[in-house]
């Protein structure tokens, strides 16, 4: 269309600004979540099956089609039946990842795309795309079998696919060879050349790319080449020696190619190729392998790439070309001579990589660790060769290359060199063993960290290799032991199911009544076809202007001097703003004003300033030039320890007691003491925050489209900033693409940053941060340490506990107090102790303030308690679902802060959930009985409680408010206090109406309904939920005269006649709430929600990755307002929670850098990690009387029940211990990663790599 575009524009950007298609979303802007998946086709004259690509660079995809989530299907057209099927079955709650998942799945089963031309009879033509359930887990989780009492879903409920609907490729694009294509640019040029020669002798000289680079590491570069259009890159040949691949071909086609041979050649010449294939499938997602070559794997020479071991190993020939030829050079220990080096010259290319045959008598395998099984880099991984003398079992050659143990891909050659002319036995193991402790040395300082872990896993990992070849053996020597044969195992998912089970309404109930009904989620058909609007969405303003944070790289330090002259004279670039730039107050924060808007330098991260510019690419790389000099202060405090040292705490010290702690533990028959450390959490919302402010130009008003779950606090603390009263600005909140507790304080600091911008301009400023920006200035969960001493009677009865909790809080108080304040309310759990004493620091350090995360402390107080349930039990010898039960409170105990519990239904959650789970079973056969005989694979089962305190603790908090307006038409237009996130509220709010089909919610915004409380504590269905059921109760009221008077007239009757069309209801709620400290007396809580988890996991003593086999869930909603949001919430809770206890590790450098900045090193739960076989029940007969349609929250409760899984994997370690010798308590710190699960399955191998002595070295990353 004749616009100039820059190389660094993919195709997301282009849809999104200049062509208006908002359907497809931005997450994480690495390939890490799938959220911005399209598909993206290519006609091939051929029967090659290529053309398999998703979302790339803008100037790459000359000749393909562009299909976004928009091209498949709309709510106002018709639906895909792909868009019908995830909305019907629940299955979009925060909808932002929807689009993604739609396209992936809409073809997973492989869907082509079939041509439309007339006449055209080219049968051998096709063109493929390559799809993928997205690899990351929403909090939504898509439920198959919904059913009720008396309903289910059925396929007769769904559209079927229509045939018209299926995508036609564009004749226009059909063509069967490429021309040269030159795309000139602001700063680069793209060039896209079919010819190999041009390549070579007109370019190759000027550079090559890595659009990576270009997003996350700034660089600019004047030339780009896309291989992928040049033939010579792109063959595949079958030779005698092995199979021959372009350096262009893509790992999709690799993996295809390769299985087709395993298919055909004998076993013995494809060991390789399944090594290969092994590797290939939990290498990224399909997405990444459509577009990935296997030349850029190994150029890209990365230390822990998943394939260069396994071509290292097998002695892969490369073929390397230049202006002057050809050389073959074989992949060795000499291939990569430094850190991201190769021994290709300049001026040479990878033309192609011959995979070689196996011989007989060579056996070859290929191993890979990571955080997470599915779309993770790698820990450690490996690939190993042996090949035997004829006839014997005499080691000929041995091959083992390892990634993840040094700067580059290394060959363990001193251990390969002694092992040659052995035997394979026992002898073999122990010296291989011996000499690679010795050779695959690290560092203790090395990057990465996890040195214990990583020395160990080259061990264990050769160690599976041993028994693996032992087994093939099985001819010349003595087989596997029949309790080693699981650590040869091969894993393979198992396909999961999924039960959830609730409460059929009465019989009696008018249909039009939906309450208690599954109805689906307002705006889940929206979501599904990508129409939803989120706050980036919004079209772009006449005149309006691009904001880029400039943040600090120090954790602790004053400024010196801030130099913008580069950045300001960059294109595009408006101004910068800075501290003076603020026309009110520069001090901010959620409830204490302890931070500043702008300026001062707490943490890595700060918010210094900003650039606005025109465009955000303009803005982003002007920020990267804005040069700051600081002078550096001290102490710089990371961690809780540092802060115990240093003494820094915010105050006050919260203390909660009751009984005479000496006394207590005088009683008890035994007591113990420990201690543990639970990690924070990043919220990873997939919407990142976002701001758009617009000047109304007069009286200084403002009007902001925000993503936040605090729109009154947003109003409050921009007009504060601004200088202006609170009633000249508005805050509007359409949807958030979820929230967490993370955009209920946090938001304001990007909020306020671009009004102030908007404000000094008078022009529309946006900013949507990106998401390594949004990790590393928002600050999540607190983590936590706790000690803890607790006495305890023979029976397993606890009489005394004292618990000292200490938070991480950051570098300001935001709502940590409060936080701190819960986990004291939860430090019991579920459990009545008679003296207990509880205590809880806030830490101040220099990282980014922490904030409010879904459960809000009780997470952290819980777990804390549930550890030293499990070290009661270990100790005496007791199983732990025996000690729970003992100790769980009954009806009309007191909690430790004095409030009775009344309707109590934990009892009734235990018994049903060891029912549906088949715990006895499940013990029995399972843990005790099979898997005790495996001794490198081991089963843990556990049953964990819940107890979830509901309301604001500050009390002040607990009110709402609702504005109906009733129009002439007999419409009405709702508005509430509560925003909606995912969770459903609008849906619940309009299923509380008596005529919810005439009702409709647009938004939230400050100037309907003022003052609002923010949309967190669970709280949010119960406060707005009974505003909005008295506002319609007083229009309804109204009415009654008009309907007395007009029987027989209907609902717009009545209306047309009435005067009283709008009333605004504001409820205040519980007034006998709250809790004094000093006095230890109070009412914290309206109500509590109840719930028990079973969980069963089985573990991998020898790598430390485990799956999740079972859980069933048991949860007390009270009556349900709405079954299958309320499952959506207890599915996607405990996910989050699995995340929580067993894979999100935030990993900060002693200086206080986040590493963990997006999904490429931060992992949340993937489709895979959610248990294979999942049961949701909603307890029947329980109603609550304390809340709207005796109903009960739902959205923190559940999280904490993924505690089973934590101590289900506690479990599994210690039958593993037990193997060792080793019995009693152990300290297990959260999240429960493969490195700690493998850490405390000790054994001979972990013996032989001791860690370092602490305080020895500088860690690469601390615990915080």
């Amino acid at each position: 269309g004749g616009r100039t575009l820059d190389s660094w524009l993919f195709l997301f950007l282009d849809l999104c600004v200049p062509v208006g298609l908002t359907g497809t979303k931005l997450g994480c802007a690495e390939g890490g979540c799938g959220a911005c998946t399209v598909m993206l086709s290519k006609y091939q004259p051929t029967s090659s099956p290529l053309g398999e690509w998703v979302s790339g660079p803008l100037c790459s995809l000359h000749h393909c089609a562009v299909t976004t989530v928009e091209g498949i299907g709309s709510v106002a057209g018709k639906l895909h039946p792909v868009q019908e099927r995830m909305p019907k079955s629940h299955g979009s709650q925060c909808g932002f990842c929807t689009p993604g998942i739609v396209m992936s799945s809409m073809l997973c089963s492989g869907t082509t795309l079939h041509p439309a031309m007339a006449g055209h009879r080219g049968g051998d033509s096709k063109v493929n795309f390559g799809v993928k359930l997205v690899g990351v887990a929403t909090v939504s989780v898509c439920k198959t079998n919904l059913s009720a009492a008396c309903s289910s879903l059925h396929p007769a409920d769904f559209l079927p696919l229509d045939p018209t609907q299926e995508i036609i490729f564009p004749p226009e694009l059909m063509v069967d060879t490429l021309t040269h294509q030159h795309t000139r640019g602001v700063n680069t040029n793209t060039y896209l050349t079919p010819s190999l020669s041009v390549y070579l002798f007109h370019y190759l000289s000027v550079h090559h790319s890595l659009c990576i680079e270009m997003k996350f590491k700034n660089l600019l570069y004047p030339v780009i080449l896309a291989p992928g259009y040049i033939p010579e890159l792109n063959t595949i040949q079958h030779t005698d020696e092995g199979i021959v691949f372009g350096a262009s071909c893509s790992l999709t086609l690799l993996g295809d190619v390769l299985k087709a041979a395993v298919g055909k050649l004998p076993p013995y010449q494809t060991e390789v190729f399944n090594a290969v294939l092994e590797q290939l499938r939990w290498f990224a997602g399909l997405q990444i392998r459509n577009v990935a070559a296997i030349g850029g794997n190994i150029m890209t020479a990365s230390p822990i790439s998943d394939l260069n071991p396994v071509f290292m190993a097998s002695g892969c020939k490369l073929t390397l070309m230049s202006k002057g030829g050809e050389r073959v050079v074989v992949m060795d220990e000499k291939f990569f001579p430094g850190y991201r080096k190769t021994i290709l010259t300049p001026e040479e290319v990878l033309l192609c990589v011959l995979i070689p045959y196996t011989k007989k008598g060579q056996y070859f395998a290929a191993y890979k660790q990571s955080p997470r099984r599915e779309d993770d880099i790698s820990i450690v991984t490996s690939g190993m060769s042996v090949t035997f003398a004829e006839g014997s079992t005499i080691v000929k050659h041995l091959a083992l290359s390892y990634g993840g143990m040094a700067a580059t891909t290394v060959m363990a050659k001193n251990t390969a060199s002694r092992l040659l002319g052995k035997q394979w036995g026992e002898e073999l193991l122990q010296d291989a063993c011996s000499s690679l402790a010795e050779e695959m040395t690290l560092h203790p300082s090395a990057p990465g960290g996890m040195v214990t872990y990583r020395r160990t896993l080259t061990l264990s990992l050769f160690y599976k290799f041993y028994l693996t070849v032992q087994q093939k053996l099985g001819a010349y020597i003595e087989g596997v032991r029949a309790d080693y044969i699981s650590a040869t195992e091969i894993y393979h998912q198992t396909s999961p199911s999924s039960v959830q089970i609730f409460q059929a309404v009465p019989d009696g109930q008018k249909e039009e009544d939906v309450v208690g009904r599954p109805m689906m989620h307002l705006s889940a058909l929206k979501q599904a076809t990508g129409e939803a609007v989120y706050c980036d969405d919004i079209p772009l303003y006449e005149n309006e202007l691009y904001l880029c944070l400039i943040t600090s790289t120090k954790a602790h330090a004053t400024i010196q001097s801030i130099d913008t002259a580069e950045a300001e004279s960059m294109p595009g670039v408006v101004t910068c703003v800075f501290a003076k730039d603020v026309p009110g107050s520069n001090m901010t924060g959620p409830i204490v004003y302890d931070e500043t808007v702008l300026a001062d330098v707490t943490c890595v991260g700060h918010i210094i300033g900003a650039v606005v510019a025109d465009t955000q690419a303009h803005a982003q790389r002007a920020a990267k030039a804005v040069r700051i000099t600081y002078q550096e202060l001290q102490p710089v405090i990371i961690t809780i320890q540092d802060a115990i040292t240093h003494q820094s705490f915010f105050q006050p010290v919260r203390t909660i007691q009751r009984g005479d702690l000496d006394q207590g533990f005088t009683q008890a028959d035994h007591i113990l003491e420990g201690e543990m450390h639970m990690g924070g959490q990043e919220h990873f919302y997939l919407e990142t925050n976002v701001t758009v402010a617009v000047p109304k130009g007069e009286d200084g008003e403002m009007e902001l489209f925000v993503s936040t779950q605090s729109a009154t606090k947003t109003q409050s603390l921009v007009a504060k900033a601004l200088g202006v009263p609170a009633s000249r600005v508005v805050i509007r909140v359409k949807r958030m693409g979820g929230g967490f507790g993370g955009k209920e304080s946090r938001s304001t600091t990007l909020s306020t940053m671009v009004a102030v911008a908007a404000q000094k301009l008078k022009r529309p400023v946006r900013c949507m941060l990106d998401r390594d920006e949004d990790m590393l200035v928002t600050g999540g969960r607190h983590p936590f340490y706790g000690r803890y001493k607790v006495g305890f009677m023979k029976s397993g009865k606890v009489v005394a506990l004292e618990v000292t909790y200490y938070s991480n809080a950051g570098n300001s108080m935001d709502l940590s107090l409060s936080i701190m304040e819960r986990a004291l309310f939860h430090m019991e759990n579920s459990y009545s102790i008679a003296t207990i004493r509880g205590r809880g620091y806030v830490c101040k350090t220099h990282l980014p303030s922490n904030t409010a995360f879904r459960g809000f402390g009780g997470p952290q107080g819980m777990l804390i308690a549930e550890s030293w349930m499990s070290d009661v039990a270990l100790s005496l010898g007791l199983p732990a679902e025996q000690v729970r039960r003992l100790n769980m409170y009954i009806q009309g105990e007191r909690t430790p802060y004095s409030q009775i519990l009344d309707h109590i239904t934990l009892d009734r959650c235990w018994d049903q959930c060891l029912e549906i789970s088949s715990f006895t079973q499940r013990r029995c056969h399972d843990v005790l009985c099979v898997f005790r005989d495996h001794r490198w694979t081991k089963r843990g089962l556990s049953v964990v409680p819940t107890k979830f305190g509901i309301s604001f603790t500050a009390a002040f908090l607990n009110q709402a408010g609702a504005l109906a307006h009733i129009y002439t038409d007999g419409s009405v237009l709702l508005t509430h206090g509560g925003t909606e996130m995912g969770q459903g509220l609008n849906t619940k709010m309009v299923s509380l109406t008596p005529r919810c089909s005439k009702i409709h919610i647009t938004e939230t915004s400050t100037n309907t309904v003022p003052n609002t409380s923010p949309t967190a504590a669970s709280a949010s269905s119960d406060l707005n939920g009974a505003a909005v059921h008295n506002a319609c109760e007083i229009l309804l009221h109204r009415l009654e005269p008009y309907k007395t008077k007009n029987p027989k007239g209907c609902w717009e009757d009545w209306v047309s006649t009435c005067q009283s069309y709008t009333v605004l209801f504001l409820i205040g709620w519980t007034p006998d709430l709250g809790y004094d400290f000093e006095t230890n007396t109070g009412r914290p809580f309206n109500y509590f929600s109840y719930g028990v988890a079973c969980s069963e996991v089985e573990i991998d003593c020898l790598t430390g990755s485990h799956k999740n086999i079972h859980t069933s869930i048991v949860i007390d909603v009270g009556n349900s307002l709405n079954p299958a949001l309320d499952i959506g919430q207890v599915e996607g809770g405990f996910m989050q929670g699995v995340g929580l206890y067993t894979l999100e590790e935030l990993k900060y450098s002693p200086e206080g850098y986040l590493f963990t900045r997006g999904p490429g090193m931060y992992k949340i739960p993937a489709f895979g990690d959610i248990p294979t076989d999942l049961t949701v029940s909603l307890l029947r007969d329980a109603p609550n009387d304390k809340a709207i349609f005796s109903s009960k929250a739902i959205g923190e409760p559940p999280l904490f029940l993924a505690a089973s899984v934590f101590f289900a994997i506690k479990d599994a370690i210690i039958a593993a211990r037990k193997e060792s010798g080793l019995s009693g308590p152990f300290r297990l710190d959260s999240p429960a990663t493969p490195e700690r699960i493998r850490n405390a399955c000790e054994d001979r191998f972990t013996k032989l790599c001791p860690p370092a002595e602490p305080g020895t070295f500088t860690p690469w990353a601390v615990v915080v």
